[in-house]
């Protein structure tokens, strides 16, 4: 195989703002592509700062084993991610857009788009929410208003979470779903899911620190809402820690390293009998796609990133009031810009 890649730092339509105060004007990405005879699959990781992952590092990483990189004999993703697992054992980000690659490029060589791959149909597929970042009260409504939307994602984790979600409620019936981004402590969220509740939300996500395993289970215990898994939830192994202690995991390709990975996540969240969500980590088109295309195995899926950003590195995806259409292509169906 050839190996190439580019990197890309895409503007987001507004500054982004998570709990703890960490907001971002663009989104740095890696963008990787697989060429094997006349077929090129494309993969895209996302640089996130409070994973200590930067695009420099993926890129290091890459050229000082690119030779092994190329030089297997590619025949089918999963092989292909096993090798990537243990030649990048310590950049899981990395691992990802490559397996994103080698997924896109086995689709085109099978001339199927990775759903039909998987033996699943395009039918009955969720909607995507639409994430409002912290900010002030009034711009988070405003944030809103400009985007009209059946279900929106609500970053909380501030003193004003509660009156944040009454003002945005005054102006719509949507659903929403609140993301804390372990943001709460055990009693905060206590007093915090039931007055949420009675503002129409649907579930909390991880409302506690990632660790905090025995707050977890208070919750799971008492809390009347469904309660589900990010931070917490990372890697393969982490699925079943999450049982009893959440409702649900979201899935992130980033994080868990890829396609690969998430397939097996969904099938363990299933044998547990949990719900599962597939969430974005502000990817553009080309990570976004491959998200989409889990879109018949699960119940819920935040993968808002090219709505979010103000520029985009491939086109493939349609959004209609939340509704996702693909291309049809084989593939990941997508075209690089």
């Amino acid at each position: 195989m050839k190996l190439s890649y580019r990197q890309q730092n895409l503007p987001f339509e507004y500054p982004f703002t998570i709990s703890n105060g960490r907001t971002k004007t663009h989104q740095p990405a890696l963008i990787v592509a697989l060429e094997l005879g006349p077929f090129v699959g494309v993969g895209e990781a996302p640089a996130i700062v409070y994973y200590n992952i930067t695009v420099e590092q993926m890129i290091a990483d890459l050229e000082s084993k690119r030779t092994l990189v190329e030089k297997f004999a590619f025949t089918d993703p999963e092989r292909y991610w096993h090798y990537l697992h243990h030649l990048f054992p310590d950049n899981p980000f990395l691992v990802c857009a490559l397996d994103i690659a080698a997924w896109d490029l086995y689709g085109k060589m099978k001339n199927k788009p990775l759903y039909e791959l998987w033996n699943t149909r395009w039918e009955n597929t969720t909607v995507t929410d639409y994430t409002i970042g912290i900010d002030t009260i009034e711009k988070m409504v405003a944030k809103m208003q400009a985007k009209p939307w059946p279900v929106y994602k609500i970053k909380l984790g501030t003193d004003e979470d509660i009156a944040i979600v009454e003002a945005l409620r005054k102006h719509t019936d949507a659903a929403f779903r609140i993301d804390a981004n372990a943001g709460w402590t055990t009693e905060e969220a206590l007093e915090k899911i039931p007055q949420l509740a009675a503002l129409g939300v649907e579930f909390i996500e991880q409302p506690l620190a990632k660790d905090n395993w025995e707050g977890m289970k208070i919750l799971f215990e008492k809390s009347t809402l469904p309660l589900f898994a990010d931070e917490s939830c990372v890697f393969e192994q982490d699925v079943k820690k999450c049982s009893g202690h959440f409702h649900g995991i979201n899935i992130k390709l980033t994080k868990c390293s890829g396609i690969t990975p998430a397939l097996r996540m969904i099938q363990e969240a299933r044998s547990l009998n949990m719900q599962v969500m597939m969430g974005s980590m502000n990817e553009g088109t080309i990570g976004s796609a491959a998200i989409a295309h889990f879109l018949p195995q699960i119940d819920h899926v935040d993968m808002d990133g090219p709505l979010l950003l103000s520029e985009d590195n491939a086109t493939g995806i349609q959004f209609d009031f939340g509704k996702v259409t693909l291309s049809g292509n084989p593939g990941l169906g997508i075209n690089l810009v």
